[in-house]
């Protein structure tokens, strides 16, 4: 009696879609986040007592633990989302669009404000911030307006692909969010380059957007209150940017060794937007440039796998989520490094928050799901 041959699990002869899965994704780009999503709940670890003993959190390992379970789910959003194929991932963009743009235009109304802004949406003990989602999603209709422009059949692209950005940066600058509207500005022009424009709209689009970053110093205090503390530190109380260089120069070469870090204690948002700093000083200048190193090789990479695909949709939005992930850990490096003006900006991956790490992992899940090898061609190896 015979029996027919059967495919073992991650076999190239694997024929299910977790093999197929396997076999196209880019298991470097994979990797790499695998790797930051652990190093983010190790911080986490690091970083938790501090953080507990100044909010009163009875639990020192709070945050840890809550991080553990927004890296875990978040890994698995990601894996989820990195199996879509180029119609499941336009699908899900629009989707999550929606839903991030009814809530931003809610939050005025309904939303929970904290530092001046009123950026989130508070659900029980925990606080959701929708641009978070929204940007990703951005990206990718952009793109895809872009492409559809491009086709010559009739569709504004163009016209509607710069109505979802107006909408979505007018939103952001409502809460206010300078930041995230900067963010999304760079990542905007970057696929609008990327689609093939003329150099001279993608010069007019760098102009207004300048024009429009430096009118916000007139326009929102807080941006002018944290220029003028970056440009004359001597004249403003800089005490959280003063103690976060101090802890990254008391890291050394090699750190004082784990939770053995004291600045911590008096960094105010050190669990968030100064986790690099708890690193530097704990773990020194060398994990420091492993980690930055990280970040590189999951950009460059992922550039080049988006400009080696054909289909112009697919590149488009795959280079524009990967210069925004590359974007945003460079603000959140040079606000710690003190090379910029303060950001509310997290580093991805590394930040605690379940918004920062479930935006983050459907955004690199996009990206992967976009540079996925054909079957085809994974088929012929």
């Amino acid at each position: 009696m015979t029996h027919a041959p059967t495919a073992h699990a991650f076999s190239r002869s694997d024929r299910t879609r977790v093999g197929l899965w396997w076999w196209t994704t880019d298991r470097w780009l994979l990797g790499c986040v695998g790797i930051l999503i652990v190093l983010g709940v190790l911080l986490s670890f690091a970083a938790s007592p501090a953080a507990a003993a100044r909010m009163n959190v009875g639990d020192p390992f709070h945050f840890a633990v809550r991080q553990c379970f927004f890296g875990v789910t978040g890994a698995a959003l990601l894996v989820w989302v990195s199996m879509l194929d180029v119609r499941g991932v336009r699908r899900l963009a629009f989707f999550v669009y929606i839903a991030a743009i009814c809530i931003m235009i809610a939050l005025p109304f309904f939303g929970h404000n904290a530092k001046g802004a009123t950026r989130w949406l508070q659900i029980g003990g925990f606080t959701l911030q929708p641009s978070e989602f929204m940007k990703p999603a951005l990206i990718i209709l952009v793109a895809w307006m872009f492409a559809e422009g491009q086709k010559g059949q009739g569709v504004p692209g163009v016209s509607i692909a710069f109505g979802l950005y107006f909408l979505s940066i007018s939103l952001l600058l409502i809460q206010p969010d300078v930041g995230q509207t900067v963010l999304i500005t760079v990542a905007f022009g970057a696929a609008f380059w990327m689609a093939g424009v003329p150099l001279s709209w993608v010069m007019l689009l760098g102009g207004v957007a300048v024009a429009g970053l430096s009118s916000t110093y007139f326009l929102f205090p807080h941006v002018a209150s944290r220029v003028d503390r970056f440009l004359s530190p001597e004249s403003a109380d800089t005490h959280q940017v003063d103690r976060a260089a101090e802890a990254i120069a008391n890291g050394g070469l090699f750190g004082r060794g784990p939770g053995e870090g004291v600045m911590k204690r008096h960094v105010p948002d050190l669990h968030t937007d100064f986790i690099y700093s708890v690193a530097a000083e704990e773990y020194g200048l060398v994990f420091s440039l492993f980690l930055i190193s990280l970040f590189a090789f999951l950009v460059i990479r992922g550039l080049y796998k988006a400009m080696r695909l054909n289909d112009p949709f697919q590149q488009v939005a795959a280079a524009g989520l990967f210069v925004m992930v590359g974007e945003q850990a460079f603000i959140n490096t040079a606000v710690n490094l003190n090379m910029i003006p303060t950001k509310g900006m997290t580093l991805p991956f590394i930040s605690y928050g379940g918004s920062s790490m479930w935006a983050i992992c459907l955004t690199l899940g996009f990206a992967l799901a976009l540079t996925r090898r054909s079957p085809g061609a994974y088929a012929q190896g």
